[in-house]
């Protein structure tokens, strides 16, 4: 439609940045109808450097182009009138993680405590290994400031006199409790001792001199380090040195000012410190990807474009809550949200395995009626304590190289990326596993995005993917003696990438004591067609789930996703009947503080959501789990909180149950309901078998039959092997609701290919 009949503030855009291809999900006012929406999906390279900058900006721009029907030049800033919103998730952190390539940064650490994130935990994953090599911490100097407070003798027996402290209204202690020895009363020396954020007793040893903490900021500056993380002793209940230096340190200059106790006021240094440091690594890097990202649109990041960012745990948040440490899986997790929202059913509660295939890795995550969360991970070696979606992540996708060493067939970890990409793709490549599903006929070139060659008009270039298995298939022969046909010496990978991301599928199932062919296997992501039929098999799952936006289910998740902020205080309570009544009024102040954040981004009272979580521990252990209060708000957190611990280590113990933390997170709904669900409207479906004749057209593919499997269309033929065969393709447009295709068959559309084996 001409731009002066387009609404302002209409254009709806939801954009995933992957490794290789970028999905751009928009959702427009119909012209026919403004009251009604229409909705329409567009992908292009995540790297093109010979054409764009930034691969979210110029679908933003693509986006614009084809609703208001103007040109708009590239490299120059784009307008905003039109935009409703821009949602984003990105692997920029991610990636730098990854590559080590995030800012350099400086831990500024209570004396004494210089190696503490050097020695870690001492964790060993691979206590086998004979070279074990240990991931270099991400600072790149550590420096000590001569501070540091102390816990009074803190019990979790709520009778010790100790907890009885009474306090003034400073946080500084009234009087000292009776029955002290004489030689301890000097601990108790009022305004030495204050109360901290958990309600514990803290002691005042010795407080930082400032100036000196000053020349060592300053020194550090002036060595063009410019992000620090601050990290100090039992800072999460006692903040005030921390702050103190953070002060300091935005005085001299710093941009970037990571503070453990305003990014995860949690109990153990260790955990606190590695995340402190990670957020200095990355959010620098993350930050100045998004003002270059702003930068392309008027006004910069004052404008008034609204953008909103996925974070790690499925829930979107703004530029100000949004973070490096926030942002590692950020990418994954929209399509965990949209997988969830689209193939979760209430009434039949079959729980559901997605499986997002991309072009650079593949990402598994189950749902079972809830997100399953984690709380510490590693990526990359090294652990960071923050709420995640529990996503297993393997190197296996569409641009997996395909490679031959030792006499092994390997598909992965390494990655032909976007540029240059598989060898189809026009840029001089390597053989990657889209080049593979190309050979075998399981792609059709003419319906693959047209983004290739150097005016991104061009299809793929199958006679490139064939040269070359063409040369490794004699260099396999030769080695090997082997007569095995190049078709079977190309499925052959794919099958190694098969397992391969069958793989982290059983870890989530059978590894966790739940049956995986009672799974529904929802396949998404770009090259989530082409393999989903034969992983169901090797799974033994019966039933596949493959959305109409599959090939973009992270960007439609972000469309679907909803607004999320939390606040968290520590506690460090027994939990019993005595404490109930204190932890549940300041959990009514946090949640009061969510909700008026979240109301004032725009949300009604009614379409806000209150989770209220305890973070919760047997006394005389350090593993602690977040229980959630239940819907029907009795604070029955302990049964909560037994539950989930006997669910992940078998037994419970006899012992008291410590508060370490408390937490509320305001979740702002999206949307009410997407409509009955997948499974609800096959219940009402008339099957409708299509005759293959009626096909759009035929495609030479390459076929695999186990010797249990019929032919869809033979069914009393029994064949074992691989074989070339002439297969029916159908449009998906061209299909109708209810019409049952047999395989084997390729079903199309314009993003994505799927092929049904049997």
């Amino acid at each position: 439609m001409p731009a002066e009949s387009v609404p302002d503030r209409s254009i709806r855009v939801s954009i995933d940045r992957g490794g290789t291809f970028t999905d751009v999900h928009v959702s427009t006012p119909s012209s026919a109808d403004p009251s009604q929406r229409k909705e329409f999906v567009i992908k292009l390279l995540s790297q093109d450097p010979s054409n764009y900058r930034d691969a979210p900006t110029e679908g933003v721009r693509r986006v614009l182009e084809r609703i208001t029907r103007e040109k708009y030049e590239r490299g120059k800033p784009l307008p905003i009138g039109k935009l409703e919103y821009v949602r984003l998730s990105t692997t920029v952190a991610t990636n730098a993680l990854l590559e080590r390539k995030g800012q350099k940064h400086a831990l500024i650490i209570t004396k004494g405590f210089k190696d503490l994130l050097e020695i870690g935990n001492q964790a060993r994953p691979r206590i086998f290994d004979l070279n074990i090599k240990r991931a270099k911490p991400l600072y790149s100097k550590a420096v000590e400031v001569n501070e540091r407070v102390t816990l009074v003798g803190f019990s979790s027996d709520p009778k010790a006199e100790h907890n009885s402290l009474e306090f003034n209204e400073d946080g500084t202690i009234k009087k000292a409790y009776s029955g002290v020895a004489a030689d301890d009363q000097e601990k108790f020396i009022p305004g030495r001792i204050v109360k901290g954020l958990s309600g514990e007793a803290v002691k005042i040893l010795r407080t930082p001199d400032l100036e000196s903490v000053r020349r060592d900021l300053q020194a550090l500056y002036d060595e063009d380090y410019r992000s620090i993380a601050v990290c100090l002793a039992h800072s999460y209940t006692f903040p005030d040195h921390e702050l103190s230096i953070g002060k300091i340190a935005s005085e001299v200059g710093f941009p970037h000012i990571s503070l453990s106790s305003q990014l995860l006021p949690m109990i153990k240094m260790t955990n606190r410190g590695q995340s402190t440091t990670c957020d200095a690594y990355l959010t620098p890097v993350l930050q100045e990807y998004l003002k270059g990202f702003y930068a392309g649109f008027e006004g910069g990041e004052d404008g008034g474009l609204h953008v909103e960012f996925m974070g790690s745990d499925g829930g979107l948040v703004d530029l100000n809550n949004f973070s490096g440490l926030k942002s590692i899986l950020s990418g994954p997790a929209g399509g965990v949200v949209g997988c969830a929202l689209t193939s979760w059913d209430d009434e039949e509660k079959a729980p559901v395995i997605g499986l997002d295939v991309g072009g650079t890795s593949t990402d598994v995550s189950r749902y079972a009626g809830r997100y399953e969360s984690v709380w510490e991970t590693t990526t990359a070696g090294i652990s960071m304590f923050t709420p995640q979606l529990d996503i297993n992540t393997v190197a296996a996708g569409g641009g997996s190289c395909l490679t031959y060493k030792n006499g092994l067939f390997r598909a992965g970890p390494e990655s032909a990326g976007a540029h240059p990409g598989p060898a189809c793709y026009r840029k001089g490549g390597p053989l990657a596993l889209t080049d593979g599903n190309l050979f075998l006929g399981r792609l059709v070139p003419k319906y693959f995005p047209k983004c290739f060659g150097p005016n991104e008009d061009q299809d793929l270039d199958p006679e490139a993917s064939r040269k070359q298995f063409e040369a490794l298939a004699e260099e396999i022969r030769k080695e090997t003696g082997t007569e095995k046909t190049i078709d079977e010496i190309v499925y052959g990978f794919v099958k190694v990438a098969n397992e391969t991301m069958a793989r982290p599928i059983r870890t989530l199932t059978e590894a966790r004591g739940f049956k995986t062919d009672q799974h529904v296997l929802a396949s998404f992501g770009g090259a989530g067609g082409q393999h989903a039929c034969e992983i169901a098999e090797l799974l033994g799952i019966d039933r596949v789930l493959i959305h109409k936006y599959s090939s973009i289910l992270s960007a439609y998740g972000l469309a679907l996703a909803d607004r999320v902020y939390e606040q968290q205080e520590p506690a460090s309570d027994t939990y019993s009947t005595s404490t109930q009544s204190s932890l549940s009024g300041r959990l009514d102040k946090l949640a009061a503080k969510v909700k008026q954040v979240l109301q004032d981004s725009g949300f009604r009272e009614d379409r806000i959501q209150i989770e209220r979580l305890l973070n919760m521990r047997f006394d005389g252990s350090d593993t602690s789990l977040m229980a959630l209060e239940t819907e029907n708000g009795k604070n029955d957190f302990e049964d909560e909180f037994k539950r989930a611990y006997k669910e992940e280590f078998g037994f419970l113990l006899s012992k008291n149950i410590v508060v370490d933390d408390i937490k509320v997170r305001g979740i702002g709904k999206t949307f009410d309901s997407l409509g009955p669900s997948a499974f609800q409207e096959a219940k009402t479906l008339t099957l409708n078998p299509v005759d293959p004749s009626k096909a759009d057209f035929h495609q030479d593919v390459y076929v695999w039959y186990d010797s249990q499997q019929q032919t869809g269309y033979d069914t009393d033929q029994v064949r074992e092997g691989g074989k070339r065969e002439d297969v029916p393709v159908f449009e998906l447009g061209s299909l109708s609701v209810g019409d049952q295709v047999k395989g084997p068959a390729l079903i199309i559309d314009e993003t994505q290919t799927i092929f049904v084996n049997v």
